[in-house]
């Protein structure tokens, strides 16, 4: 993300409720131009009332919402022709193939881009003369991309990305997101996958019961937590690991059976690596344990995302 780029959205005091249920709980936030921007959050935490708000599909109480200068109410359909949006709740016909749905939607848009290479770069060329019912979960949800691609869109807004996809093909679309972010397009990913955003996200905002708890680059809410690091690992017998007690930025050092737990600060790894090569000890299972953007959800709501 580029330093002082131009808002494209700009969110103030959005409100949504549905009856006494309030989905959308007086939240304002921008996003830049050029930068994936994650929205995190459990189920029913208003991510996709937000959503459905930006891209003029919910009209919201009251607040203001303006995605590319433009109103989503007001200015629809200007705002649609500049967009591209994969829905979560989005369908198909089933008997629709591949080609006529991307022939069907080319055709909404003023200006769009030529859908047989986004066949072949999203997995889908050999599919082209499929039914749409005919697909796996994964492919109809490529295919729900390439249409959001399909406009070339200066904002793309992604609702559960990767939900069906295999690990491969999950780690194939975080690389295209990237490649779509580092074309200056804006990248509005909604998920409630940790993961997806520590490793795509260059901002991210907590949604939480309808209220937006956090809002900061993913590397700095985990630093600001006051947690420890934990290593993980497998001694032979004969090493006294009363030796690591008293080691620089060690807290807690716990042992059961062979199976060490060293907890810490700073240079912990380096300080426990040190001692243990001084003294002939090979660890072997060595895992380290750091605190990731579910801990910060935790500390921040006292609940785990997928409670």
């Amino acid at each position: 993300m580029k330093q002082g780029s131009q808002q494209v959205i700009e969110v103030q005091n959005l409100h949504k409720a549905y009856g006494a249920t309030i989905a959308v709980d007086d939240m304002s936030f921008a996003v830049n131009q050029g930068e994936i921007f994650g929205i995190i959050g459990p189920n029913g935490a208003g991510k996709t009332t937000t959503i459905e708000s930006l891209i003029g599909l919910r009209k919201p109480d009251r607040g203001q919402v303006r995605v590319l200068g433009l109103d989503p109410q007001r200015q629809s359909r200007e705002l649609g022709q500049r967009i591209g949006s994969q829905l979560q709740q989005a369908a198909l016909p089933e008997r629709i193939k591949v080609w006529e749905t991307l022939s069907l939607y080319a055709s909404f848009y003023e200006r769009t881009v030529a859908w047989e290479p986004l066949l072949v770069e999203w997995g889908l060329e050999e599919k082209r003369n499929t039914a749409f019912g005919k697909l796996s979960g994964g492919q109809q949800q490529r295919l729900f991309i390439t249409l959001a691609l399909l406009n070339d869109p200066q904002i793309v807004f992604m609702d559960e990305l990767t939900t069906g996809l295999d690990p491969q093909a999950r780690q194939a679309t975080w690389d295209l997101m990237r490649g779509i972010r580092d074309k200056g397009k804006t990248v509005v990913l909604i998920t409630h996958f940790m993961d997806e955003v520590e490793a795509l996200a260059d901002r991210v905002a907590i949604i939480d019961h309808g209220r937006l708890v956090a809002l900061d680059r993913p590397q700095r809410l985990v630093s600001q937590l006051d947690s420890d690091t934990k290593l993980h690992f497998t001694l032979q017998n004969g090493f006294n690991v009363g030796l690591l007690d008293d080691l620089p930025d060690v807290t807690a050092v716990s042992q059961r059976d062979r199976q060490v737990t060293v907890q810490g600060t700073g240079a912990l790894l380096a300080n426990v690596a040190t001692t243990l090569a001084q003294h002939n000890a090979v660890p072997t299972d060595l895992r380290m344990e750091q605190a990731n953007l579910e801990d910060v959800f935790l500390a921040l709501t006292g609940r785990r995302i997928r409670n």
